[in-house]
């Protein structure tokens, strides 16, 4: 029983050494842009997506990458298999296509360059007028997208 105990323990504490992504969604985001403009990284992914999970890891172990997306983008995580509710983006509705016991989003399938099956994670950076920047499908590392971020921000 100690020794679950123990292994319990250290499995949670990187839980507790993350820092804490300010997410947002669609639907917000139109208002947020009313009041202040910044530029918008969408993070579109699976739950069964591996890439995905480790990719989520390693962004909120870095505190200086998730402090710069706080302070200066909005930030949106998409789950582009779950997320069921009708969403109005750009002027345009967006609803979920059941398929089966899955299914997908319109709205992931338009932002994606493979409409049949998006690549994820899939990363899409916008400026504060909502213009393509950056545009990445597959695992995005810190580094590069610190380097991205510090580029958009200097525009």
């Amino acid at each position: 029983m100690k020794n679950l105990t123990i292994f319990l323990f250290l499995m949670l504490v990187p839980c507790f050494c993350l820092s804490q992504m300010k997410t947002g969604t669609f639907s917000e985001l139109e208002n947020l842009q009313k009041g202040i403009q910044k530029p918008v990284i969408i993070h579109l992914y699976t739950d069964w997506c591996t890439v995905c999970k480790i990719e989520s890891f390693q962004l909120n172990k870095n505190e200086e990458l998730v402090k710069m997306i706080n302070e200066d983008f909005y930030f949106i995580n998409f789950e582009a298999e779950k997320t069921k509710e009708k969403i109005i983006y750009q002027g345009k509705e967006f609803n979920y296509l059941p398929n089966g016991n899955s299914g997908i989003h319109e709205l992931a399938l338009a932002l994606s360059k493979n409409k049949n099956q998006p690549v994820y994670p899939l990363w899409i950076i916008l400026d504060k007028n909502q213009n393509l920047v950056y545009f990445h499908e597959g695992q995005l590392k810190p580094e590069k997208m610190r380097e991205k971020l510090l580029e958009i921000s200097a525009l």
